[in-house]
């Protein structure tokens, strides 16, 4: 999955994107409130991290923007100002969350995790696949206690269709969240890795729907 990380201090920027990124995130970075309006409104993210004290446009200026022309990504607000009516003001512009800096990595790492499972309606970190389990604080899935190995490509593609579980998830946007900006992509990885996934969690759990994309059928078991 990929978020969007918007923070002016570069080494503060620098050192959320390595602690996000070593939770298996994939991570777009920002230092402006121009460059984060032009990605938040194009890109396809999970969830956004977003400072309020920016340069050239300010993060509530952006949030509103996005939330105007209805943008409905998960935002964490991250800034330094602790006042209460900041706070509010953030929230009623279309925030999800907030934490004041300085703050614990541990912290916003669990913030993250809860506002994605419930951007999709999930309450629990636990998703039932069959008879596996996809933990996604932990990433890890396991069939009746034993571990099935995954690679980082793997484990991503199969955490969005499973957030996603009952809907279509079109190719283009699981590509969105095997690869940042930077990476240059292979037209055939999406592909290749849902048939490495068949392979291991079964060829009936995720199903092709053609011209469309995959999507992991609400139940237990896909329908071929």
């Amino acid at each position: 999955m990929k978020l969007l990380l918007v923070e002016d201090s570069a080494e503060l920027r620098t050192s959320l994107a390595r602690a996000l990124e070593g939770a298996g995130y994939l991570v777009d970075q920002a230092e402006n409130g121009e460059d984060a309006a032009h990605l938040g409104g194009t890109g396809d993210y999970a969830a956004v991290v977003l400072d309020l004290g920016l340069p050239l446009v300010d993060g509530l200026t952006v949030l509103a923007g996005w939330r105007a022309h209805g943008i409905a990504t998960p935002v964490l607000i991250l800034t330094a100002r602790d006042s209460w009516r900041e706070k509010v003001q953030g929230l009623r512009q279309g925030a999800d969350d907030y934490l004041t800096k300085p703050f614990r990595t541990e912290e916003l790492l669990a913030r993250i995790e809860a506002l994605i499972r419930r951007s999709k309606g999930h309450s629990a970190t636990m998703i039932a696949l069959g008879d596996m389990e996809l933990d996604l604080s932990q990433r890890r899935l396991t069939r009746q206690g034993a571990e099935i190995a995954l690679t980082a490509h793997e484990f991503r593609t199969l955490a969005c269709l499973a957030l996603n579980k009952g809907r279509v998830v079109a190719r283009a946007e699981l590509n969105e969240h095997l690869y940042d900006d930077q990476a240059e992509r292979d037209s055939n990885v999406v592909e290749v890795t849902i048939a490495r996934l068949r392979r291991k969690i079964g060829a009936r759990m995720i199903v092709t729907k053609r011209g469309h994309g995959y999507i992991i059928p609400e139940g237990e078991r896909g329908d071929g």
